[in-house]
């Protein structure tokens, strides 16, 4: 497998992620941000941030599985999240144990970071998902 992940003793713990991911393989794989809209545009989960999430992780699954990676290849997730406030945690989180098993996203999930934004390029986006991944 061309990606360890871990968490050191002394960093924190528990989290639904790991901290560190090393990855040894020779091909990357970058998905670009991915969002809740079916492959003909239509919206998913309009205002729902759960919904949103977890159509978003599935449309990411579909562009690692183009290029022949499954999240047990990914180095690393990120998360952009309109009008993020730590209050949200448990719908954002819903919509990843929604869709995890389904798609085969680890729990403890890739290193991951949840940055919250104004916008996204369109009002009704509520997140978008960037995944990078490492194959031999």
């Amino acid at each position: 497998m061309a990606v360890h992940r871990l968490t050191p003793d002394g960093l924190l713990q528990p989290t639904p992620y790991h901290h560190v991911a090393v990855g040894t393989g020779t091909r990357h794989v970058h998905v670009s941000g991915q969002i809740a809209r079916r492959a003909d545009g239509t919206p998913v989960a309009p205002g729902d941030l759960a919904g949103q999430v977890a159509h978003a992780l599935r449309n990411t699954a579909t562009g690692l599985a183009g290029a022949g990676a499954t999240f047990d290849d990914v180095l690393r997730l990120t998360f952009y999240v309109t009008g993020w406030t730590p209050d949200r945690i448990t719908e954002f989180m819903a919509g990843v144990e929604q869709v995890a098993g389904e798609i085969g996203l680890p729990v403890p999930m890739p290193p991951a970071s949840l940055i919250g934004v104004e916008v996204l390029f369109e009002p009704d986006v509520l997140v978008e998902v960037e995944a990078t991944a490492v194959l031999d």
